[in-house]
């Protein structure tokens, strides 16, 4: 995968500008970057390669071509469902979309953004390949920054054919062009897709545009989607002279964020439920004593605002006394939590289904009201209960088969 060099504000599309030192610097970065996987597209080159274990299954169908140059750090494809419509940020020659293709099925959709030219020419060309043995084709690719989703870099490339940047004039007319092509025609729309993968290719974004990375993969995601992300952490901050190395940065070296400042990441953009899928124990390489490993990261974009009290509950099932969720509610062992009704669909489903056990009331309150989350509510077993909490009735059969207690 590479990033494009591409005039205009790296922080705030929508406004004019001229490059500033910091923005030199970056697009000397990118420039960096997609010189070294333009040739990567061309011959393979090992250092850009984790090993990883894919599911052979899924490679047969794929060109050799594909497969060896390809780079990456994990394999997130093996999180994805049947009929899931998904997106591979960094889509290089196309080897995780083809697997996904195959796990999503006629049913589902696979799309592939990336910025170098050489990655999409060869897998556009293996396209039809793929889709003939597979015998559907359900994977597209589209030309793309991927902390930029909403700009289609074809469609903005078609518009300064036919209307060169001669002048400053039209220069600052090339941002209301850009901004009518984010709004109008998207690369990728708001609440479009189910799941967003990446493989090794985030920390190739410069520092000062990550947190509009992650902005970008939670506004592509549908509510309820998540993004499933492996890239290269690191143990300690790389030092400013890794930073400033263009091979390091294009090596998956220099971008790395330290492991802990990758999980906040996610957070700082409105994640929850955020689990580490696979976490590697020996470092992929180590330099100046700072390690670098691959981690698979799994993070949701849930509803969590507040709902309605209807009487519901939820016990935390352990093995910890307590713990704490996203929004700073905690829940102890064993005791019936009070929760708005979106809590208890919530944590009826994934990632929290198995940690919680639901409890619904036997009678649902005649006038519900919005849920006050001040302070931690313990439900009282006769309010959830109802009227009839003096019932009395014959002991239940607990007999399975042949056996009775």
């Amino acid at each position: 995968m590479g990033v494009t060099t591409f005039l205009g504000n790296t922080s705030d599309p929508r406004e004019p500008t001229f490059l500033s030192n910091h923005q030199m610097s970056t697009l000397k970065t990118e420039s960096a970057v997609k010189e070294r996987y333009s040739a990567a597209a061309k011959a393979q080159e090992a250092a850009l390669c984790c090993p990883v274990e894919y599911d052979r299954k899924y490679l047969e169908i794929i060109p050799d071509e594909v497969i060896e140059k390809d780079y990456g750090c994990g394999d997130p494809s093996r999180y994805l469902k049947p009929g899931e419509t998904v997106l591979d940020l960094g889509s290089g020659t196309g080897k995780i979309c083809f697997i996904a293709a195959q796990v999503v099925g006629p049913e589902g959709r696979v799309i592939g953004v990336d910025m170098t030219d050489d990655m999409l020419e060869t897998a556009r060309r293996n396209q039809p390949v793929v889709a003939e043995r597979l015998g559907y084709d359900n994977v597209e690719f589209r030309k793309g920054r991927i902390q930029d989703l909403a700009l289609d870099l074809e469609k903005l490339d078609s518009r300064l054919k036919e209307h060169p940047v001669g002048d400053v004039n039209a220069f600052l007319d090339l941002d209301e062009v850009t901004r009518g092509l984010r709004e109008a025609e998207p690369l990728v729309g708001d609440e479009s897709v189910d799941v967003v993968v990446s493989n090794c290719v985030l920390n190739l974004v410069d520092a000062r545009l990550k947190p509009r990375l992650f902005q970008e993969i939670f506004r592509v995601l549908r509510k309820g989607g998540r993004a499933v992300i492996s890239d290269i952490v690191s143990d300690e901050e790389p030092t400013d002279g890794m930073k400033n190395d263009p091979t390091l940065w294009s090596g998956c070296i220099s971008g790395a964020l330290r492991e802990d400042a990758f999980v906040r990441a996610f957070e700082d953009a409105g994640f929850v439920g955020i689990r580490i899928l696979k976490r590697d124990e020996k470092p992929w390489q180590t330099v100046e004593g700072i390690e670098f490993r691959s981690v698979t990261l799994e993070a949701f974009r849930l509803d969590v605002s507040a709902g309605v009290d209807r009487g519901q509950a939820v016990i935390y099932k352990g093995p910890f006394k307590k713990v704490l969720d996203d929004r700073g509610h905690h829940f102890e062992r064993g005791l019936p939590a009070a929760v708005c009704d979106h809590t208890a669909r919530l944590f009826s489903s994934e990632p929290y289904a198995g940690h919680f056990e639901v409890l619904e009331p036997l009678e649902e309150k005649k006038t519900p009201e919005v849920f006050d989350w001040t302070g931690m509510k313990w439900r009282d077993p006769r309010e959830m209960k109802g009227s009839n909490y003096r019932l009395t009735t014959e002991a239940g059969s607990c007999c399975e088969g042949d056996s009775c207690c």
